[in-house]
């Protein structure tokens, strides 16, 4: 396996540094494994399809792209309201 560089202000490359040591691991593996952990944006929109169409077989729910989209406003509302934001 070959190496890449990759640049990040100290302070973050520190921060992980410390998570990697208190979980055992060199900063290296760390990022390795927190990379096979994370979805890209193309996974993410596939398993999203993927819940959609089985949240459609199981109850026929299937909700256009604005009741969607004011679902999702709904529900950063009721976050931001909670965390104080």
């Amino acid at each position: 396996m070959t190496d890449a560089n990759v640049r990040i202000p100290e302070e973050a490359k520190d921060r992980l540094a410390a998570i990697a040591a208190s979980e055992g691991l060199s900063l290296r593996a760390y990022l390795a494994r927190l990379a096979d952990t994370l979805l890209t944006p193309q996974e993410r929109e596939e398993r999203a399809e993927q819940a959609r169409a089985a949240l459609k077989k199981w109850n026929g729910y299937a909700p256009t792209a604005a009741e969607q989209q004011d679902l999702d406003a709904e529900l950063d509302h009721r976050l931001a309201r909670v965390t104080g934001r």
